[in-house]
């Protein structure tokens, strides 16, 4: 299991290397899928840090935090200088995939997304930032 900082910063790292931009708010909603992704594919979750449900959707604490001086504005590769060292070549290809489906999204889109699926919409109440429990993601996208 990965740090959701490696995990975010490899995730930036090939965005840029495929000519994608990634927004904080984008990025915020590729870790959701990542991790859906990992729980439903083999089982275990991609990184350990807690997913809550802000405003805006899903959003990994830690990761925001790291990357909100940036605000709405892309993320440059500057943060991410050997990014892809950390992750395994069998799990990037995982995250590899997810970008991939998530990159032809706004960030607007990919909220809207997130804010019309259970594990968000179950989890959420104004001014609370309730975790999004890994069981109920992974519950969810079995079903899809």
């Amino acid at each position: 299991m990965y740090s959701a900082i490696d995990v975010a910063r490899y995730i930036i790292w090939y965005c840029k290397k495929q000519g994608y931009s990634i927004s904080n708010l984008k990025l915020q909603k590729i870790l959701y899928f990542v991790q859906a992704n990992f729980l439903v594919s083999i089982g275990r979750p991609c990184f350990e840090e807690d997913i809550e449900a802000w405003d805006f959707g899903p959003v990994v604490p830690e990761v925001y935090h790291e990357f909100k001086l940036f605000g709405s504005s892309d993320i440059p590769r500057f943060v991410c200088q050997n990014a892809e060292t950390v992750i395994l070549k069998r799990d990037r290809a995982l995250i590899n995939e997810m970008v991939d489906q998530c990159a032809k999204y706004s960030a607007s889109t990919l909220v809207e997304i997130t804010h019309n699926q259970a594990p968000w919409c179950d989890a959420y109440e104004k001014y609370c930032n309730n975790i999004i429990e890994k069981s109920a993601i992974k519950e969810y996208f079995e079903k899809d």
